[in-house]
């Protein structure tokens, strides 16, 4: 079993090896480390999930007497898959995706043109601005090799965040025997 200052979650569930937190974020860190990649995912990330929320809180049923959306299943599982990893950041992403959930609520019951426009817009906007920071990087994004990109790099954001602050020093230093430190690329590869 692999034992790492990031989390104490390192095995097995019916006998199948999970993937820990420094495991996870190492891998997504390892196609992010020029700075200015990592800066434009403060803002594409947020983007892009805010605009998932929205766009999948239209659909929906009622659940005894409480409205259910795609969105909302989607947090809870996110919720769930992030609190396993680890608590502290996974409560982070708890009250985000909450907040994300709630503006695309709010959306979702503005006139179709509106809703699907903010979606659609706040989407597009925020891959654009991933793409800019992939061109710093010289590096394709993360999920194009593992689709778990997907969900681990709203964590990511809130982990990179949380070491600008000079918290969770022990987790950046693991990220950072794995994957290098943080810095600029000045060879941009193709991407």
């Amino acid at each position: 079993m692999y034992n790492n200052p990031g989390s104490s979650r390192s095995s097995s569930q019916a006998g199948i090896i999970m993937k820990t937190l420094v495991d996870h974020l190492s891998q997504y860190a390892a196609y992010h480390r020029d700075s200015r990649n990592i800066v434009t995912h403060f803002v594409g990330i947020p983007l892009i999930v805010l605009a998932v929320a929205v766009l999948l809180s239209r659909p929906g049923w009622t659940v005894s007497g409480v409205w259910v959306s795609p969105a909302a299943l989607l947090t809870l599982g996110s919720t769930i898959f992030y609190l396993r990893l680890d608590r502290p950041l996974g409560v982070v992403m708890a009250v985000l995706l909450a907040l994300c959930i709630w503006a695309g609520a709010n959306l979702a019951q503005q006139a179709t043109m509106v809703w699907l426009s903010a979606g659609v817009g706040l989407f597009v906007i925020g891959w654009i601005i991933q793409f800019i920071g992939h061109y710093y990087e010289g590096r394709k994004p993360a999920f194009i090799d593992d689709v778990t990109g997907l969900i681990i790099g709203p964590l990511f954001v809130i982990a990179e965040l949380a070491f600008l602050m000079g918290l969770r020093k022990p987790l950046q230093h693991a990220i950072e025997e794995r994957s290098g430190p943080v810095g600029r690329n000045t060879r941009k590869a193709a991407m």
